[in-house]
């Protein structure tokens, strides 16, 4: 009898809920697939697009809420995008391999930055978020999160090539603008002065110009907030305003080294 009360009560509170929880696989599964079809050399492309496309129409009988033959134009669309994605990926790596001393190669760039990665699903996800494929997209980015601990909303604009170093910590807002030849060490947040939802459709978050360097646990918060092109924001700083071109900016804090005496 307890049971059934429980069961009942569950049922009642879940009845608002339309939720098929197989979409979160469904969507990794996807992800994965599309990161083997565009970086694995052995990929053979017509059967890895072939079984991308009936992933994507799996996905979309859950997501897609319009009209079949709406949603196989989405994915005809999205098809489309993949070679410019692939060529500003490929640009993204290889800015990476020329500006971090620690690699080697290419190939370990593609397979083993989390940096990468986290781009790589941001540039798929970002030409979902376009076609207006909302919750695959945010379910995509997440995943990418999950796996690289760097957080990139699919909404965000960011030019490519592109550098992140270490990922980690790294949180870059729906509205986000990134210029050309920017690079990102771990803990930036690129975040909203406030959190409201009538800000829905207003710019939130900073604009980053091109060739800017923002190193470790930089927060800049604000989307009126705009770093200059070729400015250095060092680590631990806090910005809500705007950074003048050429600017170097730095937290003031003094930390001091005191030898202790022996008794």
């Amino acid at each position: 009898m307890i049971n059934d009360q429980i069961i009942t009560t569950l049922s009642a509170l879940k009845s608002h809920i339309s939720i098929n929880y197989g979409i979160k696989t469904m969507t990794e599964a996807f992800t994965e697939k599309l990161f083997y079809t565009l970086f694995d050399a052995n990929a053979q492309l017509n059967q890895s697009i072939d079984e991308l496309e009936n992933q994507f129409k799996e996905i979309s009988k859950i997501t897609c809420k319009k009209p079949d033959t709406v949603c196989d134009e989405i994915w005809k669309q999205f098809l489309d995008k993949l070679p410019s994605v692939l060529d500003k990926l490929n640009q993204d790596a290889s800015y990476i391999l020329e500006n971090d001393p620690a690699s080697n190669s290419i190939e370990e760039v593609y397979l083993g930055y989390p940096g990468f990665y986290a781009i790589a699903i941001y540039r798929l996800s970002h030409e979902l978020y376009l076609l207006n494929m909302l919750l695959l997209s945010r379910l995509m980015s997440e995943y990418a999160h999950r796996i690289t601990g760097t957080d990139i909303h699919a909404g965000a604009d960011i030019a490519s090539p592109f550098f992140i170093d270490h990922a980690t910590g790294i949180v870059i807002g729906e509205t986000t603008v990134i210029e050309k030849h920017v690079k990102l060490y771990q803990g930036v947040t690129l975040g909203a002065l406030s959190v409201s939802k009538d800000l829905k459709n207003t710019k939130r978050h900073p604009t980053v110009e091109k060739n800017v360097c923002i190193y470790a646990n930089a927060t800049i918060l604000g989307g009126d907030t705009v770093i200059g092109k070729n400015s250095i924001i060092g680590g631990n700083t806090w910005i809500t305003k705007s950074i003048p071109a050429k600017s170097i900016v730095t937290n003031t804090t003094i930390t001091e080294v005191k030898i202790k005496e022996l008794k």
